[in-house]
């Protein structure tokens, strides 16, 4: 992943940095890691990647989501995500008890997947669907302790 996302970096006009290459790794197979899931992973001050502050992670997600590499999605009353998974056109379900969130691709394929009854004057070029729920697995944790069940 390290001479990949480099190259994807250096794609995109940004320089590859060390701090860069660290979050895009701590981020392949973590898809929707909060900034807290990343710091964990990659570790802040000293014994981060090229001594990586939190202000500085904050930093690196700003560049990286600006410059496409990586995706923001900010659930209602949830931290920000950040995703690898960009270009394409899928939506989130939510799970309203623990949080999990999972990819759903979009059923049309192309942007913007749903027109507004009215567009006020945008041209719209993309819609972000969350669908909220609960996951199987809470679902059985809700009916195992539901005592009407």
């Amino acid at each position: 992943m390290e001479s990949q996302a480099g190259d994807l970096l250096k794609g995109k006009g940004l320089r590859s940095t060390a701090q860069r290459r660290a979050v895009l790794a701590a981020l392949q197979g973590h898809p929707h890691s909060t900034a807290p899931d990343l710091e964990a992973r990659i570790g802040v001050g000293e014994d981060s990647a090229g001594g990586l502050s939190r202000q500085g992670l904050y930093n690196v997600l700003e560049d990286l989501t600006k410059a496409q590499l990586i995706r923001c999605i900010e659930p209602a009353g949830s931290s920000s995500r950040y995703e690898l998974r960009v270009g394409d056109n899928h939506h989130h379900l939510v799970c309203r008890h623990c949080g999990r969130v999972e990819d759903v691709d979009c059923t049309i394929g192309a942007a913007p997947c749903l027109d507004p009854v009215e567009n006020k004057g945008f041209a719209v070029d993309e819609a972000e669907i969350t669908w909220w729920g609960l996951c199987e697995e809470c679902q059985d944790h809700t009916a195992a302790s539901d005592p009407m069940h």
